[in-house]
């Protein structure tokens, strides 16, 4: 079922990703309110939140689509049925404001989810290679691995080392906004994936720093660092300057140049199951959400 949760959607981006969808044999339904809107918003806070229990709750849906990202997954997520979700576990796929509900998901139902593009497909950001990485998330159980570009925005971020844990995340405003809500996750012996668009680097060193001092990175295992998409201004310091200064110093193995997030390519990945993060190869292997 594709579903609308956060932002509204274009009809002709949708057609795109329903073809690709069907072409992998997959029979796509759209949510109710999938189409409505309410100013920034795919509609009200119920239509959404209700169009998110509709796919929990219908044993015929085997795997839940975000249409897209935007604003508003926040403001639902605590109408959704846990316990539907805890009854029938189902796949669930997004990224970027939908990092807001696997969030939740983890929270409310150690949900294993998977961080990927969303149902609204352009191929000119996400190519062939994008496409049959989400189809391989999303309908086999072979585990997933990543290579670091050592030439993206990201890619000097690097501290050597290999950690292990569930990989925990996804867009970093995001995360960030979780904190003092119950959906902040315990990163405790976590790799934590990072990711985040169009945000100054004065910007990305304010939220890492709140997760310092709030406490939430005081026990992660290790760091994987996606692509950090236009994320400039008008200073000399970049994003890898930033990241580097303040993940550098955690202890912890940090990996950047992931080719994840709201980039050029962007490559689909697990969230919550068993990750090895390698900077000695660059790699990131995680294991599949789908069994």
């Amino acid at each position: 079922m594709l579903v609308s949760p956060s932002g509204p959607s274009r009809p002709e981006r949708v057609a795109r990703g329903i073809e690709l969808l069907t072409g992998w044999g997959l029979r796509p339904v759209l949510a109710p309110h999938a189409y409505a809107r309410h100013g920034y918003l795919a509609g009200a806070d119920a239509l959404r939140a209700a169009d998110l229990n509709t796919a929990f709750t219908d044993p015929t849906v085997r795997g839940v689509l975000a249409i897209r990202g935007g604003y508003g997954a926040q403001r639902v997520v605590d109408l959704i049925d846990m316990a539907a979700v805890r009854r029938d576990p189902k796949v669930v796929a997004g990224f970027s404001d939908i990092t807001a509900l696997q969030l939740a998901l983890w929270r409310g139902a150690r949900l294993a989810t998977v961080h990927g593009p969303g149902a609204a497909w352009l191929d000119e950001r996400t190519p062939l290679r994008s496409a049959e990485s989400l189809h391989a998330a999303l309908t086999t159980t072979a585990e997933v691995t990543l290579t670091a570009d050592p030439d993206a925005e990201t890619g000097p971020v690097r501290v050597p080392g290999r950690a292990t844990g569930p990989l925990l995340g996804g867009n970093l405003c995001l995360l960030t906004a979780t904190v003092g809500t119950p959906d902040l996750p315990d990163l405790t012996g976590a790799v934590l994936l990072i990711e985040d668009v169009q945000e100054p680097p004065y910007k990305i060193d304010r939220m890492v720093t709140q997760l310092r001092r709030c406490g939430a990175l005081s026990g992660v295992a290790g760091v994987a660092v996606g692509q950090f998409t236009r994320c400039t201004d008008g200073w000399d310091t970049t994003v890898a300057d930033v990241l580097t200064e303040r993940l550098g110093d955690l202890g912890v193995p940090v990996l950047g140049g992931l080719p994840v997030g709201h980039g050029h390519g962007q490559l689909t990945v697990p969230l919550g199951t068993p990750a090895t993060l390698d900077t000695s190869t660059g790699t990131l292997t995680v294991a599949p959400a789908v069994s």
